[in-house]
């Protein structure tokens, strides 16, 4: 763990070397002294690594910045120990509490109620108790208790805690806070024995025990330890255990002399800073919730003379300021002492107090300083100062500015005096150059312009250049975003751009259409490819079709057939096909031609009648057995559905009225492998179709009406179609 051998550590425990004038001694230790050596090596160790550690770490945090700082640190301090037995570590502790409430006095109850006596204002002067004398006790040069500890631990002989004590009873038995069993009376020695004294901190009484108060002032690292630990091959003991340390022939300082040290280097530190304090009050003894013991709490407010600092600030003032430094802040609120007042800073204080309309309780005059009782006063005068100094800075602007701008005015008049008699001739000049280039450019647009269907040449190579130009910007703000219909043209160009004009149609046709058919959704392109098959089959045939081009496809009509067909649809799919479309059509008996209302149903493999009401199927076609679809070119809904007379079980062709007749046409071509030979549209008259098995035929006749209604009637047998385009 040290890093040194067993031999090293072992010697360095059970033996102690002396340095006489270059001789060294050796000499070996009792049993108790190798425990303090083994006691005192490890307090080092702890010590120093201690110390390490928090160097490492500021040096870590400390910033590169070098300007000016501020600080806030915080010193947190448990407060005064007083146990059952009290030794040498309460009484550092307490000692340092001790030196902490002097630094308290100095700060606030003396300073204060001093800087009032030098002022000269009126103050009731408050008593409080100075524990200076306390610190003098323990610190003193000489005579206090730490010189006597140390001077006992050097002093050759055989010195213990008890000759400690005797010499403390001999040097401070007329101190009237330092009681032991010998110097005590006979009251007070039946609470003190004979190992024991007291001391009487502003605290109060704390009796301590003298036993270890020589070991623990001690610094019983041996010369052996320290060698052994600038020899250990840890690096950090090595650092904390400098070899430099073994050459060094001073007596190290005892504990009570460093920590005497540290606390004197802490006190400068504070007298320096503006502190700040929170006392905390202890309840009880017992850590318990709830319970205030008032006896405990009373003696805590009267030994941290927290009353006599109440009372201080309660009959204090708030605010104090040198006359100059008040005056030179606030004389601008009243009109006697600005904006310079000749006469004594103390006499334009009291002006400026009198003409902001205070009291004389409100404040009081010193020597050198005003003294405001109240913060509110303070706040008031500051707020009364900062509306003057708004107004004071708009006046001060206002006049600024009106200096600044005469005299920007005067120096800019005086240079356009300056700059206007060659102003004129540079315009002159300007002028005559601008028209003169101006008539070149004109010049050669004319020649160019004659000359505009000729071969590029010197004459019309600047003109073409502009046409050039001046056609592809016009053409770039005017492209068509969208793929030219018939009706629509491409723009023109002149004659010299006209080929240029060809090719940039052709790209930019191509370019739109690719951006246009990447674009496109499967949906889409569905949609697009069953119009094209529909404009392929009745483009210019029937007359209705321009009216449905604008109209999607759907698959299902009408809309809430879909629920309806859901067994249908199952059906068709455990039968190994898919279905593709479904709508309600009227179908037309062969003999009678009773109408019967039927829903269409077409699948890749086939083409379904189903009865409306109750789903029952009624005709199966294959699209394989279909030979024909038979329409009108009128705006009728007539479709036949041609099938073969070898088909005795279908009994002859199918006759219906199909509401959206070009978009189940175009789904059965397109289901029929896109077989358009197929289709059948034929003009007003008369249509056979196959009955009982193709042996007879019916005829069914399709007549022009004036009306736009369609009308499906029987007459004679046959079945009449009137309709209209």
């Amino acid at each position: 763990l040290l890093g040194c051998t067993p031999e090293k550590l072992t010697k360095a425990f059970t033996h102690r070397t002396i340095e006489a004038r270059g001789d060294f001694v050796t000499s070996p230790l009792t049993f108790d002294q190798c425990t303090y050596a083994r006691d005192a090596l490890s307090k080092a160790v702890y010590e120093r690594l201690f110390t390490w550690l928090v160097t490492k770490l500021n040096d870590s945090l400390r910033s590169d910045f070098q300007g000016k700082r501020t600080l806030m640190g915080i010193l947190d301090i448990y407060g005064f120990e007083i146990f059952e037995k009290n030794s040498f570590e309460q009484f550092c502790i307490n000692y340092c509490n001790e030196k902490l409430q002097q630094l308290f006095i100095e700060l606030t109850l003396k300073s204060e109620q001093e800087e009032y006596r030098k002022e000269g204002i009126e103050w009731q002067h408050v008593d409080y108790f100075n524990n200076k004398v306390i610190c003098d006790l323990i610190e003193e040069r000489h005579k206090g208790m730490i010189a006597i500890m140390d001077e006992e631990c050097l002093r050759p002989g055989d010195a213990n805690d008890f000759s400690l004590l005797a010499k403390m009873d001999e040097n401070l038995s007329s101190h009237n806070h330092y009681l032991s069993h010998k110097i005590a009376n006979n009251v007070t020695r039946k609470s003190l024995t004979r190992d024991e004294f007291r001391l009487l901190h502003y605290a109060g009484e704390v009796t301590y025990k003298v036993h270890g108060f020589l070991d623990k002032n001690n610094d019983l690292l041996f010369r052996d330890l320290r060698e052994a630990m600038t020899q250990s091959s840890k690096k950090i003991l090595q650092t904390v255990f400098p070899a430099g340390e073994l050459l060094r022939k001073k007596r190290p300082d005892t504990a009570a002399t460093q920590f005497k040290s540290s606390l004197a280097q802490l006190m400068d530190i504070l007298m320096s800073k503006e502190p700040s304090y929170i006392r905390c009050i202890k309840p009880n003894d017992f850590k318990k919730s709830g319970v205030f013991d008032l006896e405990i709490v009373g003696h805590q407010v009267k030994y941290l003379g927290l009353m006599e600092n109440l009372r201080v600030r309660r009959a204090g003032f708030a605010y104090r300021r040198k006359y100059d430094t008040f005056l030179d802040r606030y004389k601008s609120l009243c009109p006697q002492t600005w904006p310079h007042y000749q006469g004594p800073a103390d006499k334009g204080v009291e002006l400026l107090m009198k003409h902001l309309g205070y009291h004389e309780d409100d404040y009081q005059l010193g020597k050198t300083k005003i003294f405001i009782r109240h913060a509110q006063t303070l706040f008031a005068i500051e707020d009364a100062f900062q509306v003057r100094k708004n107004e004071l800075v708009s006046k001060i602007k206002a006049i600024w500015l009106g200096r600044r701008q005469r005299k920007a005015y005067l120096h800019m008049r005086k240079q356009v005096i300056f700059v206007q008699k060659y102003a004129r001739k540079f315009l002159a000049a300007r002028e005559y150059k601008k028209r003169r280039w101006a008539s070149g450019v004109i010049r050669g647009f004319v020649i160019g312009f004659m000359n505009r269907n000729q071969d590029a040449s010197a004459a019309n190579a600047k003109f073409l250049q502009f046409v050039r130009y001046q056609f592809l910007t016009r053409l770039a703000k005017s492209l068509p975003n969208i793929i030219l219909r018939h009706d629509q043209q491409w723009p023109g160009a002149p004659k010299s751009c006209s080929e240029a004009n060809r090719i940039l149609c052709k790209v930019h046709r191509r370019l739109v259409v690719r951006k246009y058919v990447r674009g496109l959704d499967p949906e889409r392109k569905r949609q697009l490819e069953m119009k094209y098959l529909a404009h392929e089959l009745f483009k210019g045939k029937k007359c209705t079709y321009e009216g449905t081009v604008k109209n999607y496809f759907k698959d299902y009509r009408p809309e809430d057939v879909k629920a309806r067909v859901a067994s249908i649809e199952n059906n068709i799919r455990n039968s190994g096909e898919r279905l593709l479309y479904c709508t309600s059509v009227t179908k037309y008996d062969r003999h009678g031609y009773k109408p019967r209302e039927r829903i269409l149903t077409l699948s890749n493999g086939a083409l379904y009648l189903h009865d409306a009401k109750d789903l029952k199927q009624k005709h199966k076609i294959p699209l394989t057995d279909l030979t024909g679809l038979t329409i009108t070119n009128m705006g009728d809904g007539l479709l036949v559905l041609r099938i073969p007379p070898e088909l005795k079980q279908q009994k002859g062709d199918l006759i219906v009225n199909c509401p959206h007749v070009i978009e189940a046409v175009a789904k059965i071509i397109d289901a029929a492998s896109q077989n358009k030979s197929l289709l059948n549209i034929v003009p007003p008259g008369e249509i056979q179709h196959g009955m009982n098995g193709g042996k007879k035929q019916g005829i069914i006749e399709v007549k022009k009406s004036d009306t736009e209604l369609m009308e499906i009637t029987k007459r004679k047998g046959h079945l009449i179609v009137m309709t209209s385009c």
